[in-house]
């Protein structure tokens, strides 16, 4: 039933309406917040001014809408957060990937379907339930696609805390989940937040291969491996290079060592199932792909947005770094005159490891 006088709704009933539907839709918790997120602005502005971001300009051009959800969405009341799990059930284990020098290693969120897709699809259809239960109702859907502080706004709707690696943690689901928004301008009752378990762990931050998490709940993303993979454009600094080892496309260290996954859960969702075999697969059969195959296989994935040339620097890199062999070096010469200047210079530097002489 459409309700057509705004005073005349009842709320909670309608935010129990709406974690019923979410569940229905695929999403494992749905928490509700307010928009003040003053608490953490300075923290963003300040990172920003120390350059963390990187490349990542879109990261401070939309100014404090990021940390004002009614600059970005006026009339935005509330923040529905809602998280669905993506840890592939059958992906081989990551651990026995990154030991193998020789295979690839992807970061297991980008395994299957596209998340962005799956997401944005899921949670049109929840404002979609909602606009048809309230006909005042307006809002706007998020998954990692704007300027939104999903991490503090999750953490706000009781979904769970920030670790020190700036991941929402759960107590029932560690971390190996996706997030999503809707801001809306219903004035629904906001959930409490969670205190934090973190305690006195700092396995994240002693894993990070390029150490990264300059202090806890700090990244520098210049030093990312899932930033210099995935977000920089153009050449990877060298000294970074040989801390990367094989992972090709993201890394997932921070979350592999944390104790509260431990309680994570693998995916219902068939989307997030693994394609094309890139749980286990060895570099050099990814670097003779080329860009037709590259486009067929990841037609759907969150690693097409990277593009060909990107695709083929990272794994240069992971070449490089694997074990010497015959048949890495064959092919990276097979590409040591790509018409990319930016390939070319990997490649380059790829063959330079494999022929260097164990110190």
């Amino acid at each position: 039933m459409q309700i057509e006088h705004p005073q005349q709704v009842d709320y909670a009933a309608l935010t129990a309406q709406i974690r019923a539907w979410a569940h229905e839709l695929g999403f494992q918790a749905v928490g509700i917040s307010d928009t003040d997120l003053s608490a953490a602005e300075n923290g963003l502005l300040e990172w920003l001014t120390l350059g963390m971001h990187g490349e990542m300009d879109y990261m401070a051009n939309h100014g404090t809408k990021r940390s004002r959800p009614a600059e970005l969405v006026p009339g935005t009341l509330r923040v529905i957060s809602l998280r669905m799990d993506y840890a592939p059930p059958a992906a081989r284990d990551s651990r026995q990937v990154l030991a193998e020098g020789d295979r690839a290693f992807i970061s297991r969120y980008a395994l299957g379907r596209d998340y962005h897709k799956v997401l944005r699809n899921r949670l049109a259809k929840l404002a979609d339930k909602i606009r048809g239960a309230v006909a005042e109702f307006d809002g706007r859907v998020f998954t990692d696609s704007a300027p939104v502080m999903e991490v503090e706004l999750a953490s706000k709707a009781g979904l769970g805390w920030r670790g020190k690696h700036t991941l929402l943690l759960s107590r029932e689901r560690g971390s190996w989940f996706f997030l999503g928004e809707i801001y809306v301008n219903l004035p629904l009752p906001p959930d409490v937040p969670q205190q934090e378990h973190c305690g006195t762990c700092t396995r994240c931050i002693d894993v990070c291969p390029t150490r990264a998490i300059v202090a806890p709940y700090r990244v520098d993303a210049r030093r990312c491996i899932s930033y210099l993979t995935i977000e920089l454009k153009g050449s990877i600094p060298v000294e970074l290079r040989p801390l990367i080892g094989n992972r090709i496309y993201g890394c997932d260290d921070c979350q592999l060592v944390c104790p509260w996954n431990g309680f994570a859960q693998t995916t219902l969702e068939p989307d997030f199932a693994v394609r094309h075999g890139l749980d286990d697969v060895s570099l050099v059969e990814l670097f003779a792909w080329d860009e037709a195959e590259f486009k067929f296989r990841l037609a759907g994935s969150a690693i097409y947005r990277i593009g060909f040339e990107q695709w083929l620097r990272n794994i240069a890199i992971a070449l490089g770094n694997a074990p010497k062999s015959a048949e890495i070096v064959a092919a990276l010469q097979a590409r040591v005159e790509h018409p990319s200047e930016l390939v070319r210079e990997h490649v380059v530097w790829a063959l330079a490891q494999q022929f260097r002489t164990n110190d």
